[in-house]
């Protein structure tokens, strides 16, 4: 029986989770142990869930600082939050779940589904480092790409661009290596565009740090210092040069 710990300071939240959950019919084990950060590192220590729903606003810190406390991080999680857009993105860096306040019975039924299918396979610990960075505001982000082999943890001053492929994304690395991952690139620009990133084109990305030059020939094209030579949307020429100019 999969055991699911649910940490929030809101009783009325705890208790409508645990009803949802009931109601999905799965065969699980529910504790509402944990109210702040002291009490849900004690409660995930305790119980050793398989999956955890966590508050991110707590009375005496935030879920991140849960995280932090806890050694084992052995376990699928699910956070819990308003609308708070730094903690938003910390999480999509990380290429972890989250759901929204109110809570939509469809969007947990969904995110519950997910954790599920994860829970056989590789544990979390190298998101869960990733998101201890990227909670701090000080610090540069670091993107978490996840595909079916592996995890990887990228800086992003080491990607030069991000290229779609249908529902599939790209992501060409200083290194020399392309790693393809099955998120759009409509994601990766919502996510990266505050972060010297700019779509040149509908399918392209491009790290504004590796432009290398603009060539006019045949249309116009962006010439990335790997060589790669990537098309610039005469709808975006303008945005595109302004840019430039102020780099």
């Amino acid at each position: 029986m999969k055991k699911i710990l649910i940490i929030d300071d809101e009783n009325k939240t705890k208790d409508f989770i645990k009803k949802l959950l009931i109601s999905f019919g799965h065969n699980f084990d529910i504790y509402t142990d944990g109210s702040n950060v002291e009490t849900g590192i004690q409660a995930i220590n305790k119980i050793k869930p398989d999956l955890v729903f966590l508050d991110i606003q707590m009375p005496d810190g935030n879920g991140f600082d849960v995280l932090k406390g806890v050694k084992e991080k052995d376990f699928e999680i699910i956070f819990i939050t308003a609308y708070q857009e730094y903690a938003i993105q910390a999480i999509n860096f990380s290429a972890l779940a989250y759901i929204l306040k109110p809570i939509d019975v469809e969007e947990l039924e969904l995110a519950v589904d997910k954790a599920l299918d994860k829970l056989n396979k590789k544990n979390n610990e190298v998101q869960f480092n990733a998101l201890e960075n990227n909670a701090d505001r000080n610090k540069k982000k670091k993107l978490v790409l996840k595909t079916q082999e592996s995890v990887y943890v990228l800086e992003l001053k080491d990607i030069i661009r991000c290229e779609a492929d249908k529902n599939y994304t790209s992501f060409f690395l200083n290194s020399g290596k392309r790693i393809l991952v099955s998120k759009t690139l409509k994601e990766y620009d919502l996510l990266l565009s505050g972060h010297s990133f700019f779509r040149v084109q509908q399918s392209h990305l491009v790290n504004l740090d590796f432009i290398d030059r603009y060539d006019k020939v045949d249309g116009g094209a962006v010439i990335m210092k790997d060589g790669s030579s990537v098309p610039l949307s005469p709808a975006k020429k303008e945005q595109f040069f302004h840019i430039i100019e102020n780099l």
